[in-house]
């Protein structure tokens, strides 16, 4: 009770200002060529670097340079060996459409009215920029390589093509397989397994979806070393997404006696069943509908869940490996002196943690993820042109950990991405969005987090006094806003996934370094509204000692400052 009353002595902190200054760098100076200049891109300033933007599809932070202990990401921990890397970086919403549209719009879900799959926000919103259109904008070729945008109606059919990308996006010819039946079974028949690891000869076309993408964002490095012309190269990756389909091998990595069971796998006891995620694309895959699990609680076979946080973790090792891949050829075209990585992913993934499964809530595992930064001669001393940063690293056979060169435990948000990216590239960094910004094409709700790169914790509460906008602006409990909708109080066959129309209840969702604080209440999808009103349930968990969100203890406290600052928060 009174570390909850204590965090009351932060709300409505004054907040921080941000600089709108801007980091110039050096890189070679841009020339066309002609296949890159028929979209009639300007030739940017010659001050930026190049960006290479890596999203990963529903990756958690387990990852060695995150403090995990069992899996092997070699070549991730050494890019945050050269990185900032943030260990409280949260996503707007733990599902895929509406986070990657979130981040790249740099627009939060009620902004964006995106809360399911099914509307294209140029449409149904505004017609807001993207983060790929700025740099276009500004004189960069912008490509897209594999997942990036969600695809289908939330990106109108075309990863936002031509808005977004100066050539239509690649997509691998392989990952219409995804969902078909290419995990063979004990008994020699294929099925739609979510546990599948695969001979890779015996796929479609003898590849894999991840592995093509990779190949294709290597081939347009090397064509935009020739052009010399400043490019914005989004790399999507999709596994560890389901299925868990992955090269066999990779299996080794993980024997089946070391994996244990989460440490919390229990549905908790005052979780209110409105927060509850019901795993239904999880039960809808052959091998588990063979268990016969019953819904919504029905726990999974102790084994069974081993068997998939097994392989869950072998695909990241898989996904490390083709990261490794990228990176390298990025030496190997002699532009890792003059390019901005980016490593993070739309969301995280529950591996059984709270008896859930799957993505498709508020809890720290479905919304965390990893974020980090590398910028030559900002995060790392500068680097000669062909200088190798990122070699190889085979996760069979390396042993040595990394370090991450520097890392913030500031609670920061997806949604910050955009006006981050275009500080460090030197570009103007987007105004704040209005209170209303339906009509605003250009503008950002998250702010940069540079600020949290290099300044010491002193020196960034010390710039708080003199803040005159409140909006861009943050003391030292920096917070991070999620949401989550539901069709209804209780599981159903549709709250993972609800259609606009079906949604009933809204859960937003508040995180900082202390607490995570979330309210359920009615929503109107006619309208787009929230109900504050009518509160359906609500959760409040202390971190410093309920660190897993394992015991709710919202019906316990006074959380009436809690509910003060949330508001506070969503009126601005």
């Amino acid at each position: 009770m009174a570390a909850a009353a204590r965090l009351c002595l932060y709300l409505y902190p004054c907040l921080l200002g941000l600089s709108r200054g801007v980091f110039a760098f050096t890189s070679e100076a841009a020339a066309a060529t002609p296949w890159l200049r028929t979209r009639g891109e300007a030739a940017g300033p010659g001050d930026g670097m190049n960006v290479l933007f890596i999203v990963v599809d529903d990756l958690r932070p387990v990852l060695g340079c995150y403090g995990d202990k069992l899996v092997k990401s070699p070549n991730i921990d050494q890019l945050a060996s050269h990185s900032v890397v943030f260990s409280n970086a949260y996503a707007q919403q733990a599902v895929c459409a509406p986070s990657r549209v979130s981040f790249l719009t740099g627009r939060r879900p009620d902004s964006t009215r995106l809360y399911d799959f099914y509307s294209y926000w140029r449409v149904h919103a505004g017609n807001y920029s993207t983060m790929p259109q700025y740099f276009k904008e500004n004189g960069y070729v912008t490509l897209s390589v594999g997942k990036v945008f969600h695809p289908g109606v939330s990106s109108n059919y075309s990863d936002d093509y031509p808005h977004s990308w100066s050539v239509p996006p690649f997509h691998p010819s392989t990952e219409k397989y995804e969902n078909d039946k290419t995990c063979r079974g004990k008994d020699g028949k294929l099925y739609a397994n979510l546990v599948c690891p695969v001979d890779v000869t015996e796929m479609p076309s003898g590849t894999l979806p991840d592995i093509q993408s990779t190949e294709e964002a290597i081939r347009l490095m090397n064509v935009m070393k020739t052009s010399k012309q400043k490019f914005f190269l989004a790399v999507g990756y999709h596994k560890p997404h389901i299925p868990l389909r992955y090269p066999q091998e990779f299996l080794k990595l993980y024997p089946f006696e070391n994996i244990t069971l989460a440490p919390d796998p229990w549905v908790p006891e005052k979780l209110p069943s409105v927060a509850y995620n019901p795993w239904m694309d999880i039960r809808q895959r052959d091998d588990v509908k063979a268990l016969n699990v019953s819904f919504p609680y029905g726990p999974l076979p102790d084994n069974f869940q081993r068997r998939i946080r097994q392989s869950y973790y072998a695909a990241v090792s898989y996904l490390d490996t083709q990261v490794g891949q990228l990176l390298n050829a990025l030496d190997d075209v002699g532009l890792s002196n003059s390019t901005i990585v980016v490593f993070t992913a739309d969301h995280g993934w529950s591996l059984g943690e709270h008896g859930e499964w799957a993505k498709y809530s508020n809890f720290d595992v479905a919304t965390r993820v990893p974020l980090m930064f590398y910028v030559p001669g900002m995060t790392t001393p500068p680097v000669s042109r062909g200088e190798r940063v990122f070699p190889y690293l085979d996760p069979f056979n390396h042993i040595l950990g990394f370090v991450p060169q520097g890392q913030s435990k500031k609670v920061v948000e997806l949604v910050s991405l955009f006006s981050t990216l275009a500080e460090l590239a030197g570009l103007q960094v987007p105004p704040a969005c209005p209170e209303t910004s339906f009509h605003v094409a250009l503008c950002t709700e998250g702010s940069s987090i540079v600020r949290y790169f290099n300044a010491s914790e002193e020196k960034v509460k010390e710039e708080k006094d003199g803040c005159d906008d409140t909006f861009r602006c943050f003391n030292e409990e920096t917070v991070a806003f999620s949401q989550y909708p539901r069709p209804a109080d209780t599981p159903q066959w549709n709250s993972d996934k609800p259609k606009l129309k079906d949604i009933r209840i809204m859960g937003y969702s508040m995180r900082t370094s202390d607490y995570r604080y979330t309210l359920w209440v009615r929503f109107n999808p006619n309208n787009f509204s929230a109900d504050f009103e009518d509160v359906h349930a609500g959760e409040l968990y202390m971190v410093e000692t309920d660190p897993n969100q394992d015991y709710n203890i919202y019906n316990n406290t006074s959380h009436a400052c809690f509910l003060k600052k949330l508001l506070g928060f969503l009126k601005q």
